[in-house]
This record gives C-alpha cells, structure tokens and sequence, in this order.
C-alpha cells in the first residue's frame, strides 16, 4: 500500500534531509532509500514506488505544495486553464521518478516485486479543481455536471498523461502497475461510468497498445458496487478492495479467478491486540481465490512496528504475537 514507509524511524531521518516534499518524491537516491525500507525491516513481498498521486499535475505545469498540517494544496483550475496544460511533455517533466526505479531494482531482491502507480484521473481532477482534499468532493462533482466538456478535457489531459507516465515506469523496471481512485465513493452510476470507468479504461488500453503487459492492479476506493462494474469493464488485472467491502461478498461478483487484494482495516492495525488479530483473521477466513492480503488503505504515521511484524506472522505462519 502507499505510503508504506512512513512509519518507519529510518523514513522520518530521510525525510528530514528534504527540503520539501515534492523535493523528497524527485531526489532518485532518497526516494529510492524510502522505497526499501519497509522491504529490508518487513521481508515484504513487493515494494511499492515511493512517489505522491499529485505528481501529474506538476508535469501538467500546475503547482503543487504539501503543507505541513494541511496537506496537498493546488491553485484550482478553472475552465479556461485546461486548455494550459503540457499534456505532450507532462511525463517527461517528471522523470526523477523513473531514475528511482532503476535505483531500486538495482538493490531490489530478485524474488521481490516493484509496485509502480498513479493516481485516477478522477481522484487527480478533484484535487486540481478543489484545491485541496475535501469531504465529499462536492465541488468537483458539480464542476463536473455544470461543466462537461470541460471536464472530459481534464479527464483526458491526466488520462493521456498518466498513461505515459505508467508506461515509462514499466519501461523503467517496475513489475507490477497500480492505479489509486482514492475519491471513487459517492458518485452515482452515471457519474462513475464517465468519471472513473472511461479513464481507466482508456488508460489500460493505452499501456497495452504500448505493448506493456505487466500486471495493473485498479483500486476504486469506497465505490461500492460500482467497483464490480470497474472489474468487468476497465480491463484492470486484478482489484484491490477498501476496507467497507466484505471480501466473500464481492468474489462472488468479479470475474472468474481475478486477482483481488485487501482488505485490513488500517485502524485495527494502529489499535493492535486482539482487535487487530480478529481483524487479520477475518481477512483470512473470508478471502477466497487469488488473493493478495494487504490494508484497505494506507498505512498511518502512528502505526507501531511491533504490529506490522504481528500481521505479517499471522497471515504467513498462522499467528502473531500481538501485543
């Protein structure tokens, strides 16, 4: 899962030699120090691409600032702007993030994956329309009834360039390709056909037009039902599945033998004890066919050591000593 790292006491001191935190995501040797980590102290089955969703944007020639307390903070686009964007150089722009690919395979394990990604287009867009990250994403939504050809233009905008920006890092080394619809929850069937189905299934048939035939793992975050309408139609490998999906469930809905992956509550992992072996457990007992066990989301800053160790012994051994 993103953010794999940064929990980590060695993370936080690399961290600290960046100025920034765009500048951390284009410092190769940093980027792929942090890359490691959770791989050198885990034994982890795959590392996953230290880089940030919002980093498109940066190639599309919008700013982009992480503060402190706050987050990722954009100037929001307006219709107008669009038409701005260097969609034909914008994976170029940020190819930082293809030198800390080879940095990583270069030390990588062979019997270890390298997980690279990007963000949806539509979890992108809501940034770049909204400013920041927002509750419902309200405004993003009615940007999108109120101003549809604009929309689609955007949409397209990060669906080109984030399909080029997947192909270079297939090209780059990375085994595996994943695709973040972090802000999928909430939107009505029509909504998510336009807004998340469309993209991603460009996208995919971009990277496969490019002869690019690595694994590509869609999450559409919180999407309900509406995530097994993305398994069927946007041609995505395999499906990684939030923490509100019962995993018995939604096998019973995916095509025959796709891959999914999930779904541990991230907050049971902060809790750690028995909530948390309950948690793994269920996991466990409910996952049927290909699956890949891992959170329903990202790992959180509190998160103690002791009970990552614990899960990982649980679902390779059978039991944890959580504490």
């Amino acid at each position: 899962m993103r953010q794999a790292g940064r929990h980590l006491p060695e993370y936080l001191a690399v961290r600290e030699t960046a100025k920034d935190f765009i500048d951390f995501c284009f410092t190769p040797e940093k980027a792929a120090e942090v890359t490691l980590q959770p791989v050198e102290r885990y034994d982890m089955d795959a590392a996953i691409l230290f880089a940030d969703i919002l980093l498109i944007p940066i190639g599309l020639g919008r700013e982009v600032k992480f503060i402190k307390g706050v987050g990722p903070v954009l100037n929001p686009i307006e219709p107008k702007d669009i038409a701005k964007l260097t969609i034909n150089s914008a994976a170029d722009k940020i190819s930082p993030v293809y030198d800390t690919i080879n940095r990583v395979k270069r030390r990588l394990n062979k019997d270890k994956a390298l997980i690279g990604f990007c963000g949806g287009p539509w979890t992108v867009a809501t940034y770049m329309i909204e400013g920041r990250g927002s509750p419902n994403k309200e405004v993003a939504k009615r940007f999108a009834y109120e101003n549809s050809e604009a929309m689609n233009d955007l949409l397209e905008a990060l669906t080109l360039s984030s399909a080029e920006y997947l192909i270079n890092q297939a090209k780059a080394g990375v085994d595996v390709l994943k695709i973040f619809e972090s802000w999928a929850e909430g939107l009505s069937p029509d909504l998510f056909e336009r807004l998340v189905i469309k993209p991603t299934k460009k996208i995919i048939s971009l990277v496969r037009d490019a002869g690019i035939d690595n694994p590509i793992i869609g999450f559409p975050r919180g999407a309900g039902l509406n995530a097994v309408r993305y398994a069927k139609l946007t041609n995505v490998t395999g499906l990684a599945i939030g923490t509100d999906t019962p995993l018995d469930t939604v096998r019973d809905y995916l095509p025959e033998n796709m891959p999914y992956q999930g779904n541990l509550d991230p907050l049971a992992l902060r809790v750690g004890g028995d909530v948390l072996r309950k948690a793994v457990q269920t996991v466990i007992d409910t996952a049927r066919g290909p699956h890949i066990f891992n959170l329903g989301h990202g790992v959180s800053p509190d998160v103690k050591i002791e009970n990552v160790h614990a899960v990982i012994n649980h679902v390779r051994m059978g039991e944890g000593n959580y504490v």
